[in-house]
């Protein structure tokens, strides 16, 4: 019998759905882009500017975040700006952070 402190098992679907996050953040450069998101939102001219990216390249790690559901965009003219819109993306950042190897 499980004693009272034992902690509840995480389901494993919600263990897949992290997993697949991690997969889409195994990136230094999408690490970095959700760091500096945290702060703001941001240009893709801005962000490639501050992560010394071409802006195709970091429009390429953008959508894909996008597409998981990491980041948000909103348009305003023609410029699309993103943001962090899953904030445990920042968790990991903060986790990153504290435990700095």
């Amino acid at each position: 019998m499980p004693s009272a402190t034992a902690k509840r098992r995480i389901p494993f679907s919600v263990l897949q759905k992290c997993a697949a996050a991690f997969r889409v953040l195994a990136h230094p450069h999408r690490l970095r882009i959700v760091e500096i998101l945290a702060d703001r939102k941001l240009s893709v001219s801005e962000l490639a500017h501050r992560i010394d990216l071409p802006q195709a390249a970091c429009s390429q790690h953008l959508n894909l975040m996008r597409a998981f559901g990491l980041l948000s965009a909103t348009r305003n003219g023609k410029t699309v700006y993103y943001e962090v819109a899953n904030r445990s993306a920042i968790h990991i950042i903060d986790c990153i952070r504290t435990h700095e190897m």
